[in-house]
């Protein structure tokens, strides 16, 4: 969670590095970087203590209007608050997150992607550690944990815990399928920021 502006930075660094963009200006126009640079700021105007009053109440609406316009525009349902530094959305399309789920650092995240509730009268939300890979079209879903490491495969129905990760899980419902874990398909970046676990 960011709590500073230096964090912010950190965050939006990893977020880049992690998407495999150079710098310039010619970001501004790459929908994806630009919706996870909106994000971040959001989430550092809503956890920052010193921004409290009137002004910075109508700055944070601004900018989550911003957000809300752009996820719309990429097809996201993606809250503040939910993913660690290094996200990397691999393109535009539907993925919905539900608000109180937890993703670690360096998530890869694909078309298709659901992380949500398992149906029932209490909100149970998985959370998934660092550095994992999440293919097209994975439902995940349910009070369950993912640990480090871990790839989880395109169409894949995972309502069930992985807590040792280092593997790739597979399936409708998820198995693990292999030891190759999910070095392979990410970026990991290196962040004095802590990890999740």
């Amino acid at each position: 969670m960011i709590r500073s502006h230096q964090e912010m930075l950190e965050y939006r660094e990893a977020d880049r590095i992690a998407l495999r963009r150079g710098k310039g200006a010619w970001l501004a126009f790459d929908e994806v970087y630009a919706f996870q640079r909106l994000l971040r700021r959001v989430e550092y105007l809503m956890n920052c203590r010193k921004h409290r009053g009137l002004f910075w109440l109508v700055v944070t609406k601004y900018y989550s209007i911003r957000l809300h316009r752009r996820s719309i525009r990429c097809g996201f349902d993606i809250p503040p608050n939910t993913f660690g530094p290094g996200l990397s959305i691999a393109h535009r399309g539907t993925i919905v997150v539900h608000p109180d789920a937890r993703v670690g650092r360096n998530c890869r995240l694909h078309v298709d992607v659901v992380i949500g509730t398992r149906p029932g009268p209490f909100e149970l939300v998985p959370t998934i550690g660092d550095n994992c890979y999440i293919g097209p079209g994975a439902k995940i879903f349910g009070d369950i944990f993912i640990g480090n490491n871990t790839a989880i495969g395109a169409n894949s129905v995972v309502n069930k815990s992985f807590p040792e990760g280092h593997m790739t899980i597979a399936g409708a419902p998820a198995h693990k399928v292999s030891d190759t874990d999910s070095r392979e398909f990410i970026i990991a970046t290196r962040s004095p920021l802590k990890s999740l676990g």
